[in-house]
């Protein structure tokens, strides 16, 4: 039992170090299988009298817990959506474009958990214990309006029915308790209006830790950069044919690259005029990203005028010239920065960063012009309410006026109106927010239209047209399409900045939103594997996704901004949404704690919201950052130094291992105390000096340790004599007096006249 007990220990053993042994595969896997078998075989036997069955029954339990764990494991694989389409298009197109479908999950991971915090909290409430629609005049379509409020052009624009319908801020009633539960439908408004930028935040940040984590690891990119391609550079996922040449190509021209590139660092040419053209396609540049915005800011304008004309006197372009423009802003730049980059010259990453980076100039740009102008019209819609609530307060004044006039009583009943033909204001809000949705809803249209006919109909003629034309359509021009990865994401990430947005003026925005997603999922793998090919340089993607992850951060920013400028600066409609009626948005949770929580936690809010108090806390915020900055570059330089002292020993032990000079100061120092042994002969070839005990790398510094490249004494020259003694040899030219050895003084030999003698006798060895 000991032996038998004994043999599982190493079967068991060899299972756990196989992986290590270098052996053939084929040699691997029948060991490996051998040894399992017999494991499974004898390890319930190794128990002892009444409890051999009770160990065998734990050791079968334990086998399939680890089998149900396993199990588990492929299901959650199998559960995770659309894994097999992005594998699929990563064997075809490498990890860079499956990249952004991940991205794209991603994306439609955080819109579904918003859509359940902003359908849950604040839609479905709304519908199932708020009052129906036509009961208010919020919720009813004016008069005028209803005999083209179902026509596809009134609804294509958002007006008519979905103007008035959950889609759009201007629904919802500001009751403060609604249906039997007493929901407080403006409050749960509000937090969930900022709750979903909090969430948000909070779960890109930890993106980016957790890619931080996996990401930092292996190497600094300067250091060793021939290794590194050499054996990271492949793409494991790789399964198609056409996909592994480009790759294999890629990696060729990526050594090349690195070869040339001291070469084309040290090439002389005319920097004068290179920084002159660098100057001047930034000028050029500058000049593109200042026209677009004005060019935004102009059509904003003109569609303020266009709001007050006619609107059957409109053609379809001013309708949506707003729309049109930035769309069409969004196709045309990025090709044109591209051209003008070419007079830059900057190596292709370089290039591409600085195209990134005005991309997303452009996009913010854009979106913040077309911000300001929009605010613009706001203050304006203010005004007119303005005029509209004193108008109607006169008009109600009046009423009651004569009625108590005519009937002489004081009790004057309201009027007797029909919700549609109330006089109600603009409402800022649904406009703000019915804007965003038509940015939305033309951006959807744009990137679809321009996946069929720049890259389907492309594909299209290259494909059928190819054989009946004067060129090779498919090696020159048009040739088929690449999958603009770059560009792609951006658009992702921008749409995303404008649903964070307009969610607090359109709650239906999320879930049209996830639409978009789930749609574009589909009919872009579609699209790629069908209309593109691989890109010439497959780039293997990155560990970390945080340059993209840090878009999305700072566009996370950029589009609170704006909505905490709403909620704390502008006044609400006076006759539409959830804080009609309060002077600010965030009046409602004064309100909440004033009537709902006791007094002294309305108190501890007043005290925290002191200015005296919240600057304290920030100063305390911005030096505990400090603090943990500091600690983290003292960490980083810890581990570079680290790093360093690991290289030294590795060194060291090397040169220790190829008997060479050693690397450390120490040994340095000790082999400049030994005696000079030029004069020493080497060793015998038959009989090599025996091997010293080795040191460990860094130890050299606690004491003295006699090794074979370190000695503080030469070696004993007098070796055994293996051979007959041969003829005298002269003494060096250099030497100065007589030379030890057998020939010293008269007759020492044959032939022994000082000077003079026979020739040398020969002798075998």
């Amino acid at each position: 039992m000991a032996a038998l007990k004994e043999e599982v220990e190493e079967k068991k053993k060899l299972i756990a170090t196989l992986r290590n042994k270098p052996w053939r595969m084929k040699r691997r896997l029948t060991l490996l299988k051998e040894a399992q078998d017999f494991v499974e075989k004898f390890e319930g036997a190794l128990g002892k009298g009444k409890g051999r069955k009770l160990f065998a029954f734990k050791v079968m339990m334990a086998k399939k817990l680890i089998k149900l764990k396993r199990d588990f494991e492929n299901f959650k694989t199998a559960c995770i959506p659309w894994e097999g389409k992005i594998k699929d298009v990563e064997s075809h197109f490498g990890s860079s474009v499956a990249s952004y479908f991940i991205f794209l999950r991603w994306m439609y991971g955080l819109n579904m958990v918003l859509l359940g915090l902003m359908f849950g909290l604040v839609v479905v409430p709304e519908v199932l214990m708020g009052l129906p629609y036509g009961s208010i005049p919020r919720k009813t379509v004016p008069r005028e309006e209803q005999a083209t409020a179902m026509d596809y052009s009134t609804l294509t624009d958002f007006e008519g029915y979905f103007k008035y319908s959950i889609l759009f801020y201007g629904y919802y009633n500001n009751e403060r308790q609604i249906g039997l539960l007493k929901f407080r439908l403006p409050l749960s408004y509000l937090l969930v209006g900022v709750g979903i930028f909090g969430y948000s935040l909070m779960v890109v940040i930890r993106t980016m830790a957790r890619n931080a984590n996996e990401g930092g690891d292996g190497g600094d990119e300067g250091d060793f950069t021939f290794s590194w391609k050499m054996f990271t550079s492949w793409d494991y996922l790789i399964g198609n044919p056409e996909t592994a040449d480009n790759k294999y190509a890629s990696i060729t021209t990526s050594f090349k690259e690195s070869i040339v590139d001291e070469q084309m660092n040290q090439k002389d040419e005319n920097i004068h005029l290179r920084r002159f053209l660098r100057v001047l396609a930034n000028v050029l540049i500058l000049c593109s990203l200042g026209g677009s915005g004005y060019l935004i800011y102009y059509v904003v304008k003109r569609s303020q005028v266009f709001a007050n004309m006619n609107k059957d006197d409109l053609t379809w372009m001013e309708k949506n010239e707003v729309e049109f423009v930035m769309s069409l802003l969004g196709l045309v730049c990025p090709p044109l920065f591209e051209a003008i980059a070419e007079l830059e010259d900057y190596h292709p990453r370089i290039a591409l960063k600085w195209q990134l980076g005005r991309i997303f100039a452009l996009f913010l740009g854009n979106l913040y012009t077309f911000l300001f102008a929009l605010f613009d019209e706001v203050n304006a819609k203010l005004e007119s309410e303005k005029d509209i609530k004193n108008a109607t307060i006169l008009a109600l004044n009046e009423y009651a006026a004569n009625y108590s006039s005519y009937y002489n009583t004081t009790n004057v009943p309201p009027q007797n109106v029909h919700p549609a033909d109330v006089i109600r204001g603009p409402c800022w809000e649904t406009a703000v927010g019915k804007e965003f949705v038509k940015l939305t809803v033309s951006d959807i249209q744009v990137t679809y239209l321009t996946i069929l006919v720049g890259d389907f109909l492309r594909a299209v003629i290259v494909r059928f047209l190819n054989y009946c034309w004067c060129w090779d359509l498919e090696a020159g021009f048009p040739s088929y399409g690449e999958f603009d990865i770059s560009g792609n994401v951006l658009g992702l990430i921008f749409n995303q900045g404008m649903i964070w947005m307009g969610a607090f003026y359109a709650p239906g925005l999320v879930g049209l939103n996830i639409l978009r997603l789930l749609s574009s999922m589909y009919y872009q793998t579609w699209a790629v594997m069908c209309t593109n090919v691989p890109h010439e340089r497959v780039f293997k993607a990155s560990g970390s996704n945080n340059f993209y992850m840090g878009l999305l951060l700072l566009v996370l920013f950029l589009s609170l901004l704006p909505v905490v400028y709403t909620i704390m600066t502008l006044s609400p409609s006076f006759d539409c949404g959830p804080f009609s009626g309060q002077e600010k948005m965030y009046d409602v949770v004064m309100e909440t704690i004033d009537q709902d929580l006791p007094a002294f936690i309305g108190n501890i809010f007043v005290y925290a919201t002191n200015p005296g108090l919240i600057m304290p806390a920030v100063l305390l915020m911005v030096l505990a950052l400090y603090y943990l900055n500091a600690v983290s570059k003292g960490y980083q330089q810890a581990n570079i130094d680290l790093k360093k002292k690991m290289q030294m020993a590795r060194e060291e032990e090397k040169n220790r291992r190829n008997n060479k000079d050693s690397t450390n100061q120490v040994m340095k120092d000790l082999e400049d105390l030994l005696p000079n042994k030029s004069l020493i002969p080497p060793p015998a070839e038959e009989e090599p000096p025996p091997r010293s005990p080795k040191v460990k790398p860094g130890a050299a510094g606690k004491g003295v340790h006699l090794q074979r490249d370190v000695s503080l004494a030469a070696p004993n020259p007098r070796d055994p004599v293996t051979r007959d003694p041969g003829p005298r040899r002269g003494p060096p030219e250099n030497a100065r007096g007589p030379q030890p050895g057998p020939g010293r003084g008269r007759g020492g030999g044959r032939g022994g006249g000082r000077g003079r003698g026979g020739p040398p006798r020969q002798y075998e060895y």
